[in-house]
């Protein structure tokens, strides 16, 4: 993978599969896990709402297929204004193709095209190709009536929502990863106090995390409260 990349084609180290609390994904988590390793299905569909962890699991794809030395590249449509769709050229040359937020060149005939002629590509090719949406295929926008049909072919998944005693482990667990501890009452805490959308939490324990290692305190309720002024 190339390193040197606009800020669309960039991926987080982060995000891996050993990162993402499944819950009720784990099935989708498993196709895709398959579908990276080049074992699955050759096309896969992920959507649902902002901060579900579409993005993550895209990247983890990335990570885990290039882990078995697969070739990919990733881009999020959401990063690329003014852009070309020229920039889809060639792409079914790598063996793995993971295009986040779709949903954003909806209307766009050009980059309708690019990507509809990309996934043709792909498929003659024998690659997989992986994309994300905040909506189903069918309820995409798109001038180009077949691209919704093409990207609907392979599996398509909804990632559900996590409940509040999932966040609360996802919470933890992020926590245990930056080798920091979140204890059950300070989670709970913050998901009462705090939008719930787990990128912002993760963010502000990242915030957290900092200030507890400065002022050499744990993670207490307290300790938050004066941190974040709450």
């Amino acid at each position: 993978m190339n390193r040197q990349l606009p800020l669309g084609l960039q991926m987080r180290a982060s995000a891996r599969f050993s990162g993402f609390l499944a819950g009720p994904n784990q099935e989708a988590v498993d196709q895709l896990k398959q579908t990276a390793a080049g074992t699955g299905e050759p096309f896969f569909l992920l959507w649902g709402a902002a901060g579900c962890g579409k993005s993550h699991l895209l990247q983890a794809a990335c990570h885990l297929a290039a882990e078995h030395g697969r070739t990919v590249t990733y881009v999020s449509l959401a990063t690329l204004a003014g852009l070309s769709p020229e920039l889809l050229e060639d792409w079914e040359n790598y063996q793995l193709v993971c295009i986040d937020d779709v949903h954003c060149i909806a209307g766009d005939r050009a980059w309708e095209e690019a990507l509809f002629n990309l996934y043709n590509r792909i498929r003659e090719r024998g690659g997989n190709l992986l994309v994300s949406s905040r909506s189903a295929p069918a309820g995409l926008a798109f001038a180009l009536p077949d691209l919704a049909s093409r990207l609907g072919w392979g599996l398509v998944y909804q990632l559900q929502p996590l409940n509040d005693e999932q966040r609360l482990a996802a919470l933890q667990q992020r926590a245990s990863q930056r080798g920091c501890e979140m204890p059950a009452e300070t989670g709970r805490y913050l998901l009462r106090r705090l939008p719930r959308e787990l990128p912002a939490l993760f963010e502000l324990l990242d915030r957290l995390d900092e200030a507890s290692l400065v002022a050499q305190r744990k993670l207490t309720v307290p300790f938050v409260k004066s941190v974040l002024g709450l």
